[in-house]
C-alpha cells in the first residue's frame, strides 16, 4: 500500500481523541480527595484508641505521623510520574528517603524508650491485627491509585507497583495509629512497619509478574 493511501484511509476513520494523561500533582489532589474521607471514616468506624489524647500531645507521635503522610504522599506521587517517560528518575528515590527517615525517627524513639523503660521498650508482642487492618485501611487508597494509574504507560512498571504499594500502606498506617494501640515500640516497629514493607514489595513484585504476562 502506498503511503498516501494508508494516510488517507486512516483519515477516513472515526478515531477517538487522544486523551493526555492528568499532571502528577492535579492526581494525587484527586487520590487524596478519595483517600482521605475513607480514611476518616475508618477511623469513626473503629473508635479511637483510648490513649489516643495522650499520645496527641507527644511531639514523637505527631513525627512519626507527620513522616508516615510525609512517604504516602511522596510514594503517590513517585507513582504518578514513574508511568510517565517524560517525568525524571530522581523523583522516584524521594518515597525512599521519607521512608527511611520515618524509620530512623522509629527506632530512634524505641532506643530511648528503652533505655527510660529497662528494656520495657523492646519487648515484641504479637499484633496478628496489623496486616489484615493495614490492607482493610488502605484499600480504597490503593483502588483510588490503580483507577488513576490506568492511562498512564506502560514504563517503568516496577517502580509504579512498589510506590502505589507503599502509598496505599503509609497512609493506612497513619491511620491505623489513631485507633490500633501498638503495645510497645518494637511492636510498632516489627509488625506495623513490617507490614508497610511488606504491601510495599507485594506491589513491586504483582507489577513485575503483571509486565511478563503481558510482555512487557
Amino acid at each position: 500500500m502506498e503511503t498516501d493511501d494508508l494516510i488517507t484511509r486512516l483519515s477516513a476513520q472515526a478515531l477517538p481523541p487522544v486523551r493526555p494523561a492528568r499532571p502528577p500533582l492535579r492526581a494525587v489532589a484527586l487520590w487524596l480527595l478519595a483517600s482521605l474521607p475513607a480514611l476518616a471514616a475508618m477511623v469513626w468506624l473503629m473508635g479511637p484508641r483510648p490513649d489516643l489524647a495522650q499520645h496527641l500531645s507527644e511531639p514523637s507521635f505527631w513525627a512519626s505521623e507527620m513522616l508516615a503522610a510525609a512517604t504516602a504522599l511522596l510514594a503517590a506521587y513517585a507513582a504518578l510520574c514513574a508511568g510517565r517517560p517524560d517525568e525524571p528518575g530522581w523523583k522516584l528515590a524521594m518515597p525512599a528517603a521519607a521512608l527511611a527517615l520515618w524509620l530512623a525517627v522509629l527506632g530512634q524513639q524505641c532506643f530511648l524508650l528503652s533505655i527510660s523503660t529497662q528494656g520495657a521498650a523492646l519487648r515484641v508482642h504479637p499484633d496478628m491485627m496489623c496486616v489484615p487492618a493495614i490492607a482493610l485501611t488502605g484499600f480504597v487508597p490503593a483502588l483510588a491509585l490503580v483507577l488513576l494509574l490506568r492511562r498512564t504507560s506502560r514504563f517503568r512498571r516496577l517502580a509504579v507497583g512498589f510506590n502505589a504499594a507503599l502509598a496505599a500502606a503509609a497512609a493506612a498506617e497513619a491511620a491505623l495509629r489513631l485507633f490500633h494501640p501498638e503495645g510497645t515500640m518494637m511492636t510498632l516497629l516489627v509488625w506495623q512497619m513490617g507490614s508497610v514493607l511488606l504491601f510495599a514489595g507485594l506491589g513491586a513484585l504483582a507489577a513485575r509478574v503483571w509486565a511478563r504476562l503481558r510482555g512487557g
